[in-house]
Parts: structure tokens; C-alpha cells; sequence
């Protein structure tokens, strides 16, 4: 099975431009495409984790990526899938997260001469003209069709700024330098950027002709990656101090039953003769397949060492022993606690992750969701001392998948 044909079996490609001329690129090993990632934090999370399996998968296949950093768009931030504007970042907030960016990326995509590179669009960008800007690109863009994207349409009634409505017009134009300076023949995307990566792919023919090979592919990546990578606590990140080895890996053994083969076809890199096996796993095999969901994944992300110890914590976690040495911890400090030397446990649920909100935490305590050291609790107004902690820590539970052992300095 050839590269574009994987791709399709796994799941991943939901609309294509000139796809009998993307699948011969794709499976010659010719496409210079490439994917953007816009700093808006300063870790990558699960959305770009997948985007970062497909660059890996397709330059394992001989094609050349390039990793768009977003130094320039993200001065603006895509309104894509936004019911407001996006909070405005500083130019030294960007270049700190792209920073981090670069040093995650490279335990993904092999960079160097003739395989990946990463370039930032901050570089031709900035120093645009405003008024040359809109004489190179504004007459091939007429309103009336920019207001028919899905991005626009819906932030029609609540107001988009002019100052996002620029956002397309740069998209498109960062393909366009990244064909003429770079080759690049072919662009990825999630499937809410599809009218971004039209916009590009039309630009580049409409200023050098329609026998441009300039094409576009959109993928399941960006709507997936929202929907896996977001907890009750925020999004999942691929930083070990946001999101820890072990929890990372917890959150994948628990995914539900209904995503663990669709997970594991879009995310690992195991034979697709070997998952199409499961498929007729059920009850306590799917468990075994969440195991290898999570076990796969936390290897390709923080290494087979602490995916072997997130392992062996959630076994002995799971096994009954309760205090594994790779459980997550909850460390507290004299801060945390009140003049009494005690901390209450919905300040203890919002500290571990578990709630958002005080009355999100006493709504899991009421509806019997909570439990410290197997002792299930039920009573809103519970504190816990400082005394009551033991050297080994406590464990804080909240429903069946939910653990931190709590510990003092």
C-alpha cells in the first residue's frame, strides 16, 4: 500500500484538490508541502501532535516538509472556530512560544539538508507594505466571496473585525512565498482551514497561471485533535510540565470504546494489517487496546522510558496498590493551607485538575464522584490538614479515572 492509499485507510484525508495529482506527488515521494502552526501557546498540544504524525509518516515516505511557524499570523490569530477575537500577543510572547515549538518539533520531523525545514512567515511578513500588500494580493480576492468561508460566516452575527477579516489574504499569501522561495507544491490543513488553503492555492494561479501545480489537501487533523485533546482542565499538551508523561498517558486509556481503533489508526505508526485485527476486539480487549493506544503514543512523545513508567504506574495504580511511584502528584506548600493548617477539598479538586470552578468541585463531591485514600466522601465541607498527610502522600480520586497523590513540602 502506497503512502496516499495509508492515508486514506487510516482515516485521515477529508477533501482534496486535484487529487489524481496529489496522490501521484504524494506516493513519487515529490510533495513539498507544508503545515502551520501559529503560536498561540508555549507548548504544541494534541491537534498539532497529529499534524506532526502526518509531516512524520510523509517524509518517511520521501517527501520534504516544511514547518510554517506563525511569527506573523499569529500577530493577527486565526478566527477560525472562534466566537471571539483572539486575545492579541506581544511580539515577545510569539517568539518565546516559537522557541518552544521548534524544540518539540524536532523529536517528530528530521530536519536538516534535503529533509525538513522550518521557516517562520514573521520573515516576509512583517515588513510588508500595507498599500504594496493590498496591490499584489487584494485584486484577486473579491468580498463577497471571502464572506462565504465558514469562518466568517460564523462570527458574521456577533461582529469580525476587520483586523481577522486580513487573516485569509495572509494565509494565502504565505503559500504563495512558500512556492516561489521554497518549491512548495502542496499545503495541509485541518478541515476548518479549507477555505484558508483555497484562498492560497488560488492565489498562486491566479498570479502565475492555472498551470501553477499548486494543490491542497485537508485532513482530519485540526477537528479531531479539538474534540481528543481537551479535558475537563484544558487541553492536553505535549510539554511534560503541563501535561505530565503519566497523565498523558492516562488520557489515552481513557478514551472511550466508540474512539480507541479510530485513535490508534490516525495516531500510532503500527501496520494497519495489525489494527484491522481489533476490530472485532470487545469488552476487556478494548481495554488492552487503550493500553497500546496510550503506550504507543507516549513513546512517540516523551520516549519509551516514561511511557514504561506511566505503564507501570497506572498498573499498580489499577492493581490495587494505589500509591504507585509514577501517579501523578499534587505537591502542597505551607500557601496552599489556611491559618488552621488545613485545605479544603473542593480547593483540592480545583489545585489537582479535577474542577474548573468551586461549584463544578461540589457537585462531584455531592453526587458521591470523590473519594481520598478509597474513602469515598460526600460531605462539601471536608478539610484535610497538613498533619493528616503522611510522608507517602494521600490519594485524591475523583471518579473512575481521575487520580493524584497528594503530597506536602
Amino acid at each position: 500500500m502506497q503512502i496516499y492509499e495509508e492515508l486514506q485507510a487510516r482515516g485521515l484525508i477529508a477533501q482534496v484538490t486535484d487529487e489524481d495529482s496529489v496522490r501521484e506527488l504524494v506516493n513519487a515521494g515529490k510533495a513539498t508541502f507544508y503545515i502551520g502552526f501559529d503560536p498561540t501557546a508555549d507548548s504544541l498540544h494534541v491537534g498539532h501532535f497529529m499534524a506532526l504524525c502526518l509531516m512524520k509518516r510523509l517524509q518517511m515516505a520521501g517527501n520534504k516538509p516544511i514547518a510554517l511557524l506563525g511569527g506573523g499570523t499569529g500577530m493577527i490569530g486565526d478566527p477560525s472556530g472562534k466566537t471571539d477575537m483572539r486575545k492579541m500577543m506581544t511580539r515577545e510572547t510569539i517568539d518565546h512560544n516559537i522557541a518552544c515549538f521548534r524544540k518539540q518539533m524536532e523529536r517528530f520531523i528530521e530536519f536538516g539538508d534535503d529533509k525538513a525545514i522550518m521557516v517562520n512567515n514573521a520573515d516576509w511578513l512583517m515588513d510588508l507594505n500595507y498599500i504594496e500588500f493590498l496591490r499584489e494580493v487584494g485584486p484577486h480576492f473579491t468580498v463577497n466571496r471571502m464572506l462565504t468561508a465558514e469562518c466568517y460566516k460564523q462570527r458574521w452575527e456577533k461582529g469580525l473585525t476587520f483586523f481577522e477579516f486580513n487573516y485569509m489574504l495572509m494565509q494565502a499569501y504565505d503559500f504563495y512565498k512558500l512556492y516561489t522561495d521554497y518549491g512548495c507544491n502542496l499545503e495541509f490543513g485541518g478541515d476548518d482551514q479549507w477555505s484558508n488553503m483555497l484562498a492560497g492555492t488560488e492565489l498562486i494561479r491566479r498570479k502565475l497561471g492555472k498551470d501553477a501545480e499548486a494543490m491542497t489537501i485537508t485532513l482530519l487533523l485540526n477537528s479531531e485533535g479539538k474534540k481528543m485533546g481537551k479535558t475537563v482542565s484544558g487541553a492536553v499538551w505535549l510539554d511534560p510540565d503541563k501535561t505530565s508523561p503519566y497523565d498523558f498517558y492516562q488520557y489515552w486509556r481513557n478514551v472511550g470504546d466508540a474512539d480507541v481503533l479510530k485513535c490508534i489508526r490516525l495516531l500510532t505508526f503500527l501496520p494497519l494489517e495489525q489494527i484491522n485485527e481489533m476490530n472485532s476486539w470487545e469488552g476487556s480487549q478494548l481495554n488492552r487496546a487503550k493500553e497500546i493506544l496510550a503506550y504507543e503514543l507516549t513513546t512517540l512523545v516523551h520516549g519509551e522510558e516514561e511511557a514504561k513508567k506511566a505503564e507501570a504506574g497506572a498498573k499498580a495504580l489499577f492493581g490495587g496498590a494505589g500509591n504507585g511511584a509514577e501517579i501523578p502528584e499534587l505537591v502542597l506548600t505551607e500557601t496552599d493551607f489556611d491559618e488552621n493548617g488545613s485545605c479544603d477539598l473542593i480547593t483540592l479538586l480545583i489545585k489537582a485538575g479535577f474542577a474548573g470552578t468551586r461549584s463544578e468541585g461540589r457537585r462531584a463531591i455531592e453526587q458521591g464522584g470523590v473519594s481520598l485514600d478509597g474513602e469515598k466522601t460526600t460531605d462539601i465541607k471536608k478539610t484535610v490538614a497538613r498533619e493528616e498527610i503522611p510522608e507517602e502522600g494521600i490519594l485524591l480520586k475523583k471518579g473512575k479515572k481521575n487520580y493524584k497523590k497528594i503530597v506536602c513540602k
